[in-house]
């Protein structure tokens, strides 16, 4: 296989799993390089540094905004996927909403929307966590952010 090393930022995707050995973890980290959701990279993460570990399982939530630097394998067959060994982790920031146990985040260009099932609002934040509104309902997610870009100018 061959690796190189890599350091990207991202947002946590899912929520981190232990490893078969102590002290390991698994994850996802999405990368946006352009503001484009089709231009996406999903990174299918591991590490085995304890402390990295730890703050996955006990701390780190599903939408915060990572920055990992490790060596990337590629995949020796096609089909397979690539896989990030993470050996530094920094949270650059922390998720708009830390209880989200019943929730799910979706990213749209430089917004997140925060979608509970107990509820038709959807909360709406900027990918750096700046609260933009409450959406009354899926629907109107849209028309939220098509008023917030004509205010600000489109500054996200």
């Amino acid at each position: 296989m061959d690796t190189k090393p890599l350091t990207v930022d991202g947002f946590l995707s899912t929520v981190p799993i232990p490893g078969a050995r102590p002290c390991t973890a698994h994850f996802e980290l999405i990368s946006s390089p352009t503001d484009d959701p089709a231009d996406d990279i999903v990174f299918s993460c591991t590490t085995g540094k304890s402390r990295i570990a730890d703050g996955l399982l006990a701390e780190i939530q599903p939408g915060d905004l990572l920055h990992v630097s490790g060596t990337l394998a590629r995949p020796g067959t096609t089909g397979e996927t690539a896989q990030l060994t993470v050996d530094t982790l920094d949270v650059l920031a922390a998720a708009p909403a830390r209880a989200l146990r019943e929730m799910v985040l979706d990213r749209y260009g430089d917004y997140v929307m925060v979608f509970d099932v107990d509820t038709d609002a959807v909360p709406v934040f900027t990918a750096r966590g700046k609260w933009i509104g409450l959406a009354d309902n899926p629907h109107a997610i849209t028309t939220l952010i098509d008023i917030h870009e004509r205010v600000t100018g489109g500054d996200a």
